[in-house]
């Protein structure tokens, strides 16, 4: 069992991957719209951690739980923690995006102020907020006989306080919601590129919604819900009707964040309190713009020159001949390897299931679906024409495909109706894996041919996030990629796999022995190396096993994008091993292991994080990269990626990211510039 002190907090190791995030939007040399989307990012980021993360910790609170974590906190001691780390970080937060705005002013892009409006614009905003806004406000009085109103998650506020002249300044206190999801979050203004925030034009103009009354203060506040989905899967008869029931619970879950401006008297602030059953550790000062996930669309504005050069992704070489079928090209030479999003996820994996469509000779197509594009997808249009065309197709739909759930149903519904074939995962386990089947006719026989990749099969994500792709027609890969669907659409207690490594089945026994082997057989004269590139590094039992690695010589890379509990640097523990996070333009999201001992090297892509959700209670594939020019690739992308400058972070002993810069005279070097212009 590792020791706490060898174990960084997991939800501190989230944070410290936000602050890196946080890090780009401050960095100068980052383009200026592309700063205020990392600020975008980050705020979003963070919602979704309270939302899952922080609600996991609360409820374990109130239930009265004391398991500690690895690194010895209990539930009370990680929320005094993450406070003491959230705090000053949200802060750090406003004030970037505070020095930003004169920045952007002289672009002539303004988010103005009520109070700084000309007259012309006051004039403007005035008829705007009569005609577009106001009919869709509803205010909501909040007194004995109108209780407190439920507030939907993540839902911007107004709380709004009134005297009645008439009954002699008695004060009262009224709900207005802020509807930014249903209108413009800016309103532009006569002024090209010039905003108001909608709750500013809200608060300036109450008199409307209270005739009558005077207003006396307006106080913008913000609640944010457990919104995880708790199902008992054994009690779920029909998993689609729960998951939709558990969405609709959603929007009313616990409080377990509650934004207020600073200004907001005591008392008022008390009342909120109260009312939504909070208290104060999880109220948070917000000292400025609240949600600032609303500053997605003011980063898309059309500056080219505040943005990052657009790129067209490649085709990969051996498929530039459209006339050619993908399934002669594989058959004939080989195995091919893509690596989104330098090489384009349309022109290879949408057209390897659009001819599978197609092709008289293809009878059926099995495919595991996490996150789509949607109805309007390539792959999603290519699987309903498969059906309709009388082809055997089966999907695997995951429904717990977080925040992903009410979309995944809407399609999958879509692809029942138009004939596929649609199951919806195994009892008790998540279905994560990436893998697309097709059983083709040919001569001589039936033929498989498999895509396993380490992203999911959404063309608009491929744009952003960096995944690699095998497409190979390997015998024992389509017969475990059989196997794998058979456990996944039927009864199956299949136990053993030929080539495929597959949670919850075999995946965490053979890493284990991958990495015992190279304990075993590495020595002075015959070192071992490894280097693994994934998202999440949490595992206890893995990061002992890395830690036994290192003891013995051994020297390891991890490049983790995000959250890493384990400790490098310690003495006589873990002094071998680099830990390496790159936060860019593109968000690193392919998982490569690559163990290699003198000239005996392996390579497996896929889809698994080294968490123990995804080895032991999720289906993931890996699957080893065979061809020998294959592999080298995949080993070449590994060095470039220890050798980023420009965006990449280590981490050091005592769990703080330092930014790695260029030696004195050399130009930074960064991984995804270099793929963007080089041939892979």
């Amino acid at each position: 069992m590792v020791e706490p002190f060898l174990y960084i907090n997991r939800e501190l190791s989230w944070l410290a991957f936000n602050e890196r995030v946080l890090a780009e939007a401050m960095d100068s040399r980052t383009p200026l719209l592309e700063r205020l989307k990392f600020l975008a990012i980050f705020a979003n980021n963070l919602d979704e951690y309270f939302m899952i993360r922080v609600a996991a910790i609360k409820r374990q609170i109130e239930s009265g739980v004391t398991v500690r974590t690895p690194d010895g906190l209990s539930p009370e001691q990680q929320i005094q923690v993450i406070n003491q780390r959230l705090i000053p970080l949200s802060d750090l937060h406003h004030q970037c995006y505070q020095d930003l705005l004169p920045a952007l002013a002289q672009w002539g892009i303004r988010v103005l102020d009520y109070t700084d409006l000309s007259d012309g614009d006051l004039d403007y905003v005035q008829v705007y907020f009569k005609e577009r806004i106001f009919p869709v406000l509803t205010p909501l009085a909040v007194n004995p006989s109108h209780p407190f109103p439920y507030l939907s998650n993540l839902s911007l506020s107004l709380l709004v306080v009134l005297t009645d002249p008439e009954r002699g300044g008695v004060a009262s206190f009224a709900r207005v919601k802020v509807p930014h999801h249903l209108l413009e979050r800016f309103i532009p203004l006569p002024n090209p590129h010039h905003f108001l925030p909608l709750e500013q034009l809200i608060a300036a103009h109450l008199d409307l919604l209270f005739p009558g009354m005077e207003v006396q203060g307006a106080h913008a506040f913000r609640v944010t819900r457990n919104a995880d989905i708790e199902i008992e899967e054994d009690e779920a008869e029909d998993l689609l009707l729960t998951i939709e029931q558990e969405l609709r619970r959603r929007r009313f879950g616990a409080v377990v964040r509650l934004e207020v401006q600073p200004s907001i008297p005591p008392a008022l602030r008390q009342r909120l309190m109260e009312e939504l059953h909070v208290s104060e550790q999880f109220v948070y000062d917000v000292p400025g713009l609240m949600d600032m996930s609303c500053l997605f669309p003011l980063s898309s504005l059309d500056f080219p020159e505040l943005k990052e050069p657009s790129f067209v992704p490649r085709t990969p070489a051996r498929l530039e001949d459209e006339e050619e079928s993908i399934f002669d090209n594989i058959r004939q030479r080989g195995d091919i390897l893509v690596h989104h999003p330098y090489e384009s996820f349309t022109t290879t994996v949408e057209r390897f299931i659009q001819e599978a469509a197609e092709d008289p000779q293809v009878l059926a197509i099995k495919q595991t679906l996490y996150r789509t594009g949607g109805q309007g997808s390539g792959i999603i249009r290519a699987l309903m024409t498969a059906a309709e065309e009388g082809k055997q197709v089966a999907v695997l739909v995951e429904l717990k495909a977080r925040f992903d759930e009410q979309n995944n149903i809407i399609w999958a519904r879509a692809l029942e109706k138009a004939g596929v074939h649609v199951v919806y995962g195994v009892l008790g386990l998540k279905t994560h894996c990436k893998v697309a089947l097709v059983v083709r006719r040919e001569e001589g026989g039936l033929r498989r041919y498999i895509h396993l990749g380490t992203g999911n099969y959404n063309a608009k994500t491929a744009r952003i996030y960096t995944d690699i792709g095998l497409i190979t027609c390997d015998p024992q890969i389509g017969a475990d990629a059989t196997d794998l669907f058979n456990f996944l659409t039927g009864y199956s207690s299949f136990r053993t796999y030929r080539k495929l490594l597959v949670a919850p089945v075999t995946l965490r026994r053979r890493l284990d022995e991958l990495l015992q082997r190279e304990i075993e057989r590495h020595t002075t004269e015959s070192p071992s190396y490894i280097a693994l590139k994934m998202n999440s590094l949490v595992d206890p039992a893995l990061i002992e096993r890395l830690y036994q690695a290192s003891q013995k010589g051994i020297h390891i890379d991890l490049i983790i994008r995000g959250i890493c509990c384990l400790r490098p640097g310690i003495p006589g523990v873990s002094e071998h091993i680099r830990v390496i996070s790159i936060i860019g333009r593109f968000l690193e999201h392919s998982r490569i292991l690559y163990f290699r001992n003198d000239q005996d090297e392996e390579v497996y892509i896929g889809s698994a994080d080294w968490m123990t959700r995804n080895l032991d209670k999720r289906v993931e594939a890996m699957v080893p990269i065979e061809d020998a020019s294959l592999r080298q690739e995949l080993v070449y992308y590994l060095q470039l990626c220890t050798k980023d400058t420009r965006q990449a972070w280590l981490l050091q002993e005592d769990g703080v990211y330092q930014r790695r810069s260029p030696q004195l005279g050399e130009e930074a070097f960064s991984v995804q510039s270099h793929m963007l212009n080089k041939q892979f």
